[in-house]
């Protein structure tokens, strides 16, 4: 439940040494520890044990600002390598193994900045999504290292990407193993400098719905889980833009729900949580929205209701503005997998990186 998680709130962990804004961070447990990778307006992209709150990795091989590090999950799904993957505004795609401290093949197709990349929730992340400042998405195949299509549409540059959850077959067994990756109904999602949300149908490799309502740069959009449909957020895009609003899209009617209006300058960030709250107004449970801003809050949200924000993180003043963020569930001993707890990290302005639960 979220009271249980905003009523113990408090900073925990604070990760020092990007010399910029940190655009992206993500995270993963690898051979039974906790790690986060991070990009930056620095150049490089970094690699911190969460545990002992040291950064044991820092990435160079980037001209210029990095837009988004991930960890690669098909990589290590394969054969357990610890491979990180970063796009930048030098137009690249970068692969690296973090143990080995080696540079893997380049994709370079992109004509402008890479903003944004997302694996696929299927077939154990082979295929990855990029947007770029060239207008076009672009769909890879990691295991081969090909472009398999681009995606054309958006008027200006593409900011931010996501590949829709992963779905169930007939026989209540997720679809992860997938042998193609069409025919199954995934779709990308875009958000664009042209004020746009847009949704592509991986099959057809056409554009399906355009979402009109922001009006300004859309910064960053996240598709709604399958596994909270009981609860209001299946079927849904969330949005943040630099017009100050958090906006939520019903992906069925191609219509705009719901706006969150409270930030007072860019919103950088949106996540869905994995909290819900008790919304006395519908009675019923209502699953819990997160956005992050350059006025230098995190502002929780109901999904269900455009009112007040339900709880506010101010950063601290050395952050100066939120520009990405990431829930985790950490363990709370590295040696036990069963005692767990939900935290949220977030990125800032001046390269702190947070983690407060």
């Amino acid at each position: 439940m979220f009271e249980i998680f905003y009523s113990s709130s408090k900073l925990l962990k604070t990760f020092t040494g990007h010399k910029s804004w940190v655009n992206s961070i993500d995270y993963s447990t690898l051979d039974g520890n906790q790690f986060i990778c991070s990009g930056s307006g620095d150049n490089t992209i970094r690699i911190w044990d969460v545990d002992t709150g040291q950064q044991i990795r820092s990435l160079n091989g980037h001209s210029c600002s990095v837009l988004c590090a991930k960890f690669s999950p098909y990589h290590y799904y394969n054969n357990r390598r610890s491979v990180i993957c970063s796009s930048s505004h030098d137009s690249t795609i970068c692969f690296w193994d973090i143990k080995e401290n080696q540079q893997l093949p380049v994709f370079n197709e992109h004509n402008d900045s890479v903003c944004d990349i997302v694996f696929s929730s299927f077939n154990y992340g082979r295929y990855m999504c990029s947007g770029s400042e060239d207008n076009t998405i672009r769909l890879w195949d990691v295991e081969t290292s090909k472009s398999l299509h681009v995606f054309n549409g958006h008027e200006s540059g593409v900011l931010c990407v996501d590949i829709s959850p992963l779905q169930s077959n007939n026989n209540g067994k997720n679809d992860n193993c997938v042998g193609m990756i069409g025919g199954n109904g995934y779709t990308i999602c875009s958000g664009s400098l042209d004020y746009t949300i847009r949704i592509w149908d991986i099959e057809t490799t056409k554009q399906s719905i355009v979402f009109e309502g922001h009006e300004d740069y859309v910064m960053s959009v996240r598709y709604g889980s399958n596994e909270l449909r009981n609860i209001g957020s299946a079927n849904t895009i969330l949005s943040g833009s630099v017009d100050k609003s958090v906006c939520l899209w019903d992906i069925r009617s191609g219509q705009q729900i719901q706006v969150f209006n409270k930030h007072t300058v860019c919103v950088n960030a949106v996540e869905y949580s994995p909290f819900i709250v008790n919304n006395i107004e519908i009675g019923d449970n209502s699953n819990v929205i997160c956005s992050g801003s350059e006025d230098n809050t995190i502002r929780f949200w109901d999904i269900r209701l455009n009112k007040i924000e339900l709880y506010v993180i101010n950063g601290s003043n050395e952050c100066d503005g939120i520009r990405c963020l990431k829930f985790l569930q950490l363990k709370k001993n590295r040696k036990s997998n069963n005692d767990s707890f939900i935290c949220l990290c977030y990125g800032s302005n001046k390269g702190l990186i947070q983690i407060c639960g």
